[in-house]
């Protein structure tokens, strides 16, 4: 496994692995890697030739009041979970790396970040696609592949692609979960035995929604209703949001006709989670 620091270097070795008619794939982390990441690994290395992971915390996506300080990081146990996977290159810039004395150029997505996330962390969207745009740049990877957990951010990365005409194809994976249907994520760490089980109160309100489709509600409202009674019955839990949005577009929808995301985001304690799931009521 190659392990390359500085953007140069990197994108020396790739250009000749390239050049010999390689596919590339391409992984962005942020470390404390979980099997979620490593899904993402094993399907780039079930399908492409070569796969080249990134470790960055990026500070440019976390706002002032944010846990930038205290997200969790562990570069040598990342380091051993890709080596073990079999990955190819790994690629591990700092702040001074990637945000050179002087930067000062932002990568800015309309409408689809005025929403959900865009409302709660209004600098988020922008910090995610400066970075991507910048690792993409880099890489020059010929398939990127994402979290459907994070499934907004996913969206948003994915018309960018589109929009700057950029030759990448975007794959989004399915959501990876604990047993009991918790999504996984490097927050998680931060969950005490009592939050860990409060959390669950996010695919359990996802759940609610599903069900109420199944039994033919299509209403948004009345949706969201029977979601929020589900959410409050986890005492110590603070709803931020639950949204209903097209799944390829992300534009907000009143009524389920279609394949559709309902997003939610609450408060564990401290620590802010999402969740998702695709619905479509044509589908039993």
């Amino acid at each position: 496994m190659k392990i390359y620091k500085k953007i140069k270097s990197i994108q020396s070795y790739l250009r000749k692995v390239a050049s010999d008619g390689i596919k590339i794939g391409f992984v962005p982390t942020m470390g404390y890697l979980h099997e979620g990441h490593l899904s993402l690994v094993d399907r780039s290395l079930k399908n492409c030739d070569h796969t080249v992971v990134s470790v960055y915390v990026n500070p440019m996506q976390f706002a002032p009041n944010e846990d930038l300080a205290r997200y969790p990081r562990d570069l040598k146990r990342d380091l051993k979970l890709l080596r073990e996977r079999g990955v190819d290159t790994v690629f591990l810039p700092n702040n001074s790396e990637m945000y050179p004395d002087g930067f000062d150029t932002y990568v800015s997505v309309g409408s689809i970040t005025k929403i959900g996330e865009g409302v709660s962390r209004p600098t988020h969207f922008n910090g995610v696609t400066t970075i991507v745009l910048k690792l993409l740049n880099t890489v020059r990877t010929d398939i990127l592949y994402l979290g459907q957990k994070d499934i907004q951010q996913a969206l948003v990365i994915k018309k960018m692609v589109k929009d700057l005409n950029m030759p990448v194809k975007v794959e989004i994976c399915p959501t990876v979960r604990e047993r009991d249907g918790l999504a996984l994520s490097s927050r998680n760490v931060y969950l005490s035995n009592e939050l860990r089980n409060n959390a669950l109160s996010l695919i359990s309100a996802l759940k609610t929604g599903e069900k109420a489709i199944r039994y033919g509600i299509i209403r948004c409202a009345a949706i969201e209703r029977r979601m929020r009674s589900k959410f409050g019955e986890f005492k110590g839990m603070k709803l931020d949001y639950i949204l209903f949005a097209d799944v390829k577009t992300f534009k907000p929808v009143k009524s389920i006709t279609g394949r559709t995301v309902i997003a939610i985001a609450g408060f564990a304690g401290r620590t802010r989670l999402i969740d998702n799931i695709i619905v479509n009521p044509g589908v039993r």
